[in-house]
């Protein structure tokens, strides 16, 4: 039997702070986890964490897990992966490696259970089909498979975690149609929602899901209206035609090892079901046994990463006879200041289950509303929500925005000190902050940007904060910021909508557009004879014999013309419509020569 002083069940962010803890303190742990590479779900997460820069926000969530995964095993922590704790009995813990097909007995004198959670599902007509999946596994094909599982997709639930996927979804290239949630408002960040929102995928609020389409696959879903019990209403039934249906319904903690070994579970709904007791120590009822994570309440990473934290050094501080109380005080502090904003709130109100206290308030929460300078380059922060995040403050070199006294309030710039260089625009995680200048014709507005990028001088098409499309801009420049991957894209757009434009999309060319039917000529030979050089149309017509067909160009005249226009730059009123020549409609040899029979009688 192999013995540790401490095991950790779980690799994801609390578990791996966890070892961290105990291990750089000179603790003996080992990490078992089911997975095929440490990390949780932060290996699967390709967006910017929120929080402060202490606990990595701005980095993206597998960098995140690529920093503790060196920083463990840099402190000597053992991985045990594609592992399993299969039972956790009074004299002996039993893994399963699948890997080597066989079980190990394990001694260990200290566990943190780090298990996290699990989907949350709900039920409705045909929900066995093909094509239904759970975010987690959606996010995991996606990001660590690089599969995609479906083209066509509708996500049930607007929380953190369905708006996440559905932008995800959108950088891989997949068309979300809508994102359904059953209450009255977005559960997740109104940035997240503002991200999906301006590229164009609706958020449709009091509705659920009521079917799946289909028979051997999802070919479509069927939504529906709810009441105020959450009941669907007959007869407000719409239809989508998609093939995969993502459920992110929420998440629910893994309980069964800290059932099993004998924990005192309770049921509290607001930190997410059936949940361990634990102290604020996060002790359970068991001497030996801590807990951290998702499994004490559904929460963030962050705030699983503190926790963690408090768990090691605490048995770290049991094991060693060290005192750790200043880390373990340190790390305290950590956790009220993050739960202190209203998106804490059912998780503070849920530990007062256990007798376990924490203070909210104390963070600013008015929008900032002066006047702006005109004609200054400067920024634009849109985030009207009370986050627990602040590198836009951290970030900035002139000080010019501040969040206040505490992580959740709300941002302000000074404009006096802000120059507009940007930085805080690509450190955003919520992509909330945008570049404005007016000029005397035109104005700049700087997009953060996480596609494909365009080339600048192309045109595109303008879109409002709900996805609307609101005319025509052109890429003034983009600042390329290959280290966070949040680059800006300068749009130089009509006076008058620098408060308007927030995202826009490229001018897709049909290659395959038929221009000249007659002839069989494509958009894409006119685009390129213009390049050549064949700007005029009667040029165009000699070179492609465009228009010389049995409809004298009346399907492709004006066509051509727009393409040139659109090429040139050119105005259609300006341009040469070219020569109208006979014969106006297809005549037949057979006819010519009946009318010459006609002429010599």
């Amino acid at each position: 039997m192999v013995k540790h002083q401490a095991l950790v069940i779980g690799a994801g962010p609390a578990g791996l702070c966890g070892a961290i803890a105990m291990a750089e303190n000179g603790v003996d742990v080992l990490v078992v986890d089911e997975g095929l590479e440490p990390g949780g779900q932060l290996p699967k997460q390709t967006h910017k964490f929120f929080g402060h820069e202490g606990f990595f926000a701005s980095l993206r969530g597998f960098e995140i897990g690529k920093i503790l995964i060196e920083r463990a095993r840099k402190n000597g922590v053992k991985l045990l992966l594609k592992t399993t704790v299969a039972g956790i009995y009074e004299d002996a813990i039993v893994l399963y490696n699948r890997e080597l097909e066989k079980t190990q007995e394990l001694k260990v004198d200290y566990i943190l259970i780090a298990t996290g959670a699990s989907e949350k599902f709900i039920s409705f007509k045909k929900n066995y089909l093909p094509g239904i999946y759970g975010a987690g596994a959606v996010q995991t094909l996606m990001n660590q498979y690089r599969t995609l599982p479906g083209k066509n997709f509708i996500i049930i639930g607007a929380g953190n975690i369905g708006l996440i996927l559905g932008y995800q979804l959108l950088q891989a290239g997949a068309n979300v149609k809508a994102i359904i949630e059953a209450s009255s408002k977005v559960g997740g960040y109104a940035v997240h929602a503002n991200k999906i929102k301006r590229m164009g995928v609706p958020i449709i609020l009091n509705h659920t899901i009521v079917e799946a389409i289909g028979e051997e696959k999802v070919n479509g879903a069927i939504i529906a209206k709810v009441d105020a019990s959450f009941k669907p209403i007959p007869g407000t039934e719409r239809e989508f035609v998609v093939d995969t249906i993502c459920l992110a319904v929420g998440l629910q903690p893994n309980v069964e090892l800290a059932a099993q070994i004998g924990a005192r579970i309770e049921y509290v709904p607001k930190l997410g079901g059936y949940v361990p007791y634990r102290d604020e120590n996060m002790k359970t009822s068991l001497e030996n046994v801590y807990i951290a994570g998702d499994l004490a309440s559904i929460e963030e990473a962050t705030t699983a990463m503190i926790e963690g934290y408090i768990a090691g050094y605490n048995i770290a501080q049991k094991i060693t006879g060290k005192d750790f109380s200043e880390q373990i005080t340190k790390m305290k502090r950590e956790l009220v200041e993050f739960r202190k904003g209203p998106f804490s709130q059912k998780v503070r109100e849920g530990l007062k289950h256990f007798n376990i206290s924490f203070s909210e308030g104390g963070y600013r929460t008015k929008i900032q509303n002066n006047e702006e300078p005109v004609g200054k380059l400067r920024v634009k922060i849109e985030c009207p929500q009370n986050i627990p995040c602040n590198p836009c403050e951290t970030s900035c070199p002139t000080g010019a925005i501040t969040v206040g006294e505490n992580i959740n309030g709300i941002p302000h710039v000074d404009y006096d000190k802000c120059i507009g260089c940007g930085i805080c625009v690509t450190k955003c995680p919520g992509l909330a902050i945008f570049l404005i200048q007016e000029f005397e014709k035109s104005s700049i507005v700087g997009i953060p940007y996480e596609f494909e990028l365009p080339d600048e001088n192309e045109k595109v098409i303008l879109l409002d904060k709900n996805g609307n499309e609101i005319g025509y801009g052109k890429v003034e420049k983009i600042v390329k910021n290959n280290r966070f991957h949040t680059h800006i894209v300068f749009l130089n757009i009509p006076k008058g909508f620098e408060n308007d434009v927030r995202h826009f999309k490229k001018i897709v060319k049909n290659y395959e557009e038929i221009i000249c039917r007659c002839e069989s000529i494509t958009r894409k030979e006119i685009e390129d004879a213009i390049e050549e050089g064949f700007t005029d149309f009667e040029e165009l017509r000699r070179y492609l014999r465009i228009s010389m067909g049995p409809c004298g160009g009346r399907v492709c005249r004006l066509q051509t013309l727009s393409i040139i226009s659109e090429k040139t730059g050119i105005p259609i009123s300006e341009l040469d419509s070219g020569r109208y020549r006979p014969p106006s409609i297809p005549l037949s040899f057979k006819a010519i020569l009946n009318g010459e029979d006609d002429k010599n009688e």
